[in-house]
Formats: structure tokens, C-alpha cells, sequence
């Protein structure tokens, strides 16, 4: 075990790595954060920021020399810096995890190889590759194989012309086609998994998107028992085959009742976000616990959840130019409701800047009360 007052890594610096660092510091431990913006919400907190690239070599050995274990916030550190790390302190999760999660590629290619259910897809390398694609992929969804979240780097695509000037568009990236599917509702399981195998999952969330960036998780989930654990099977399952320490997440779709798997995320993640009010142990401080090989909490909810994300368009309001904080005053006056703000330097239009999260016992006066909470600042249905 790795104990207090011990030194921890976090690779990234925004608000999951705030939030990390947050988990970190109430159990004791020190946190040095690496992360080339020098307003990074995780640094701001951190013991220590190295404000430097990932692949910045000095920083590195400082990360090695300095911390007991280091993990990362978000996939998109590049691998070869978690197995350049691995040879000096552990690294949770482990390069080989992290690189098949952030390549949709690897991903669709790891979730057929072990048998998980998944849209139909083909792996787009040249144009060649489209005019041989199924029919069946069509209507589909073109997506980048490498940095593409939140509904960026991805195109619907109703024929494979458009999906040819899609692939144009993209400049010839390495894509993945999928078939549209016909979803019925969005659900994830967060999960941690320690060094020895065991696997906790947090109770399965019910996920509503708007403009591909999530807007809403409801906890419980409004599907059936047997719906939700079929979810945390097939999520515990993929935690196994990965080898995986740490948090980690599992998106769903549920297309007539069947389950298929999205996109794995090897952190914490914004569905998960209700854990920090509702459960007994939140998500990160599951993600310290599995770094030191501590045993994990107990991941049950106490209260049902409303999860709302808080983008920078409400900075901005009805003026395009000029950005202002809102009036935060109706949220603090509702008391079963808890704002989280993330600090960061910049509101933007689909930025996450924050969350609020309204818990109680009864689920559908609290989904129904976050849902006018919503609206008080200026967030309304499209």
C-alpha cells in the first residue's frame, strides 16, 4: 500500500484532476499535477504544477523521482509516457489499457475480439476502404479514430458520398464508420478495479446527450434491474479483459432492448459525477484508493441523482461577445441542491465549466426539480 502523506501523480489538469486532487488531499496524500496550461483547474490545487508538455522529458523525471504512483485524468496522454513512467514508480492504469480506450479503432477491434456487443463498424484508413464498406453502415456515423470527444470529430453520414466528403473534411484521418443505430435510451456504468481483480461498479446511470456532449444523468437509471446489471456484467467484464486498475467508464446504448457498447473511458467520468453527493464513496476517491492499492470503498448510492452539466454558453447568455458569470443565487437557494464549479480560466460555448447535482429520495420530484433548476439559469430544452 501506498499511504499518507505520500506524493501522487495526476497526468492532465482539468476538472477530473481537480477533483482527483481534491479526493487526494482529504485522505492525506500530496498531489503533483503535470500539464502544459498554466491556469489548468487541477493545478490550481496541486501541491505542485508542472506547467510542461507530456512528453516533456525533465518533467517527467521529476514525476518519477517525486511521486510514490501517477495516474492520468484523461485518455489523450500519450501512452508511450505512461510505459516511459511505468519503469520507475507504478502507473495505474497500465499504457497498454489507455491506448487500446483512446483509439476507436483499438477499441471496436478489442470489444469484437472478446465478444462485447457493439454497432456495426468498419476500420476507414483510405477512400478505398469507404466505397468497400457495407451498405448496412449506412446511414452511419464517421468518427476519428484519435481525439475525438464530445461530438468533435464526427460526422452522420446518410450515403457513402457523404461519407466520402466527410472523410475528406477529416483530412484522411484513420476513421471508424458505424452504423446509425436506433437508440431507445443511454446508460453508463463507472466502476473501479483494484490490483487484485476485485471490480466495484457504482449504480448504473441514465445518460441524455444534447449536441453530443452530456447534459443529464439520472441515478437510478429508468430502465429494469435486470437492464442496469447486465450494464455493470458486461463493464466488469471489459475492467477483466483490460487488466485494468483504477476508474474507469462504460458508455451503453440500448437499441430495442438490447445493449451495445459505445466508448470506454480509462478515468473517471461526467456520469459519474452524482457520486461525489450521492454515494458512500465517490469515483475519486476510488481512483486514489486503486492507484495506492488501498481497499475500495463502498460504492453504493445513498439518494437518487440529477446530474446537470453546466456549459460555458450560459456564460454568454444572449450576447455572442461578452462573456459574464451567471446568477448562481436561484441554485444555492434549493437546498437538496450541490454546485460544483471548475475554476477554469475561460467560459466558452460547450465548455464544461461545472455541474450542479440535486439528490434525494424520491427520484422523480428531484429529476423534476434539477430539470427547474435548469431552466432558473437560463439552460432550456432545445
Amino acid at each position: 500500500m501506498i499511504l499518507p502523506s505520500a506524493t501522487l501523480g495526476m497526468l492532465g489538469g482539468g476538472q477530473l484532476g481537480r477533483f482527483f486532487v481534491a479526493a487526494a488531499h482529504e485522505m492525506g496524500y500530496r498531489v503533483l499535477v503535470l500539464d502544459p496550461d498554466k491556469h489548468s483547474p487541477a493545478g490550481q490545487l496541486a501541491d505542485e504544477h508542472l506547467v510542461a508538455d507530456y512528453a516533456d522529458q525533465d518533467a517527467l523525471n521529476r514525476l518519477a523521482d517525486v511521486c510514490a504512483a501517477v495516474t492520468t485524468e484523461f485518455e489523450n496522454v500519450p501512452a508511450d509516457t505512461l510505459a516511459y513512467l511505468s519503469k520507475f514508480v507504478p502507473v495505474r492504469p497500465h499504457a497498454e489499457a489507455v491506448a487500446i480506450c483512446q483509439n476507436r479503432s483499438a477499441e471496436k477491434g478489442f470489444l469484437r475480439q472478446n465478444r462485447f456487443p457493439h454497432a456495426p463498424y468498419a476500420d476507414i484508413i483510405s477512400e478505398a476502404d469507404l466505397a468497400q464498406a457495407p451498405a448496412t453502415l449506412f446511414p452511419g456515423i464517421l468518427k476519428v479514430a484519435r481525439f475525438g470527444y464530445d461530438g468533435k470529430g464526427q460526422a452522420r453520414v446518410a450515403n457513402r458520398d457523404e461519407a466520402l466528403a466527410a472523410f475528406v473534411h477529416m483530412k484522411g484521418e484513420h476513421c471508424v464508420l458505424e452504423a446509425m443505430l436506433a437508440l431507445d435510451y443511454e446508460l453508463s456504468v463507472v466502476l473501479a478495479r483494484d490490483e487484485t481483480g476485485r471490480v466495484v461498479c457504482f449504480p448504473t446511470a441514465e445518460n441524455q446527450h444534447r449536441h453530443g456532449i452530456l447534459d443529464i444523468s439520472i441515478v437510478p437509471a429508468r430502465t429494469s434491474e435486470c437492464m442496469a446489471g447486465d450494464a455493470q456484467e458486461i463493464a466488469q467484464g471489459i475492467a477483466e479483459q483490460l487488466g485494468y486498475i483504477g476508474t474507469m467508464a462504460v458508455e451503453f446504448f440500448v437499441v430495442r432492448g438490447e445493449l451495445y457498447v459505445n466508448e470506454m473511458a480509462p478515468r473517471p467520468h461526467n456520469s459519474g459525477h452524482y457520486t461525489i453527493d450521492a454515494c458512500v464513496t465517490n469515483q475519486f476517491e476510488q481512483q486514489v484508493r486503486a492507484l495506492c492499492g488501498l481497499p475500495l470503498g463502498d460504492a453504493s448510492a445513498h439518494s437518487a441523482a440529477v446530474m446537470v452539466n453546466l456549459l460555458g454558453d450560459i456564460w454568454y447568455g444572449q450576447d455572442a461577445h461578452h462573456s459574464h458569470e451567471p446568477d448562481w443565487a436561484p441554485l444555492f437557494a434549493q437546498p437538496d441542491l450541490k454546485l460544483h464549479l471548475y475554476g477554469k480560466h475561460h467560459a466558452r460555448p460547450g465548455r464544461k465549466m461545472g455541474h450542479f447535482t440535486v439528490i434525494g429520495r424520491d427520484a422523480e420530484h428531484i429529476r423534476k426539480s434539477a430539470l427547474a433548476a435548469r431552466r432558473l439559469i437560463g439552460i432550456t430544452a432545445d
